[in-house]
């Protein structure tokens, strides 16, 4: 009888996939390395999930449904708006207003989708291109890097 070889969880690793899901803000992340795939993700605010699957094994099935609509990296999305620079996103135009946008919110170009504060001025930021709002990746008053994904329009 062959036995079947005993998949190690290099809990390290894991450990650090999750900690680089905080510090970027992503919802999940997924490497392959040695012929197992590590899936890290994160579903709004509840904690960590991590399942690790042998990469060969196409038979078996996934344990995590894969119907979510967000794309594996919102950097490489053709819709996705990104911070023209370095400030603090907000979603409205004042504290206690209506955001701008939110999911499903229809947008044509040019129309105002968040304010980017830097140096003391309120930068409206506009949207690419017309569509519809399928998914928002900033927190309302949070820093935001130059480059950062901010909004996804399809």
């Amino acid at each position: 009888m062959a036995k079947s070889p005993k998949t190690l969880v290099d809990r390290e690793l894991i450990q650090e996939l999750s900690k680089l899901l905080d510090e970027t803000g992503l919802t999940e992340i997924e490497i392959e390395q040695d012929g197992q795939r590590i899936r890290v993700a994160r579903g709004g605010l509840a904690p960590a999930q991590t399942v690790v699957v042998p990469a060969r094994s196409a038979a078996v099935p996934q344990p995590i449904v894969e119907s979510v609509a967000k794309p594996l990296d919102p950097a490489k999305h053709p819709g996705v708006v990104t911070s023209p620079m370095v400030g603090t996103a907000y979603a409205a135009p004042e504290p206690g207003a209506k955001p701008f946008v939110e999911v499903g919110s229809r947008v044509k170009a040019g129309d105002t989708i968040m304010i980017v504060e830097a140096m003391k001025t309120m930068n409206q930021i506009p949207a690419p291109r017309a569509g519809t709002v399928i998914q928002i990746l900033f927190e309302d008053g949070q820093p935001v890097e130059f480059g950062e994904p901010l909004v996804i329009i399809e």
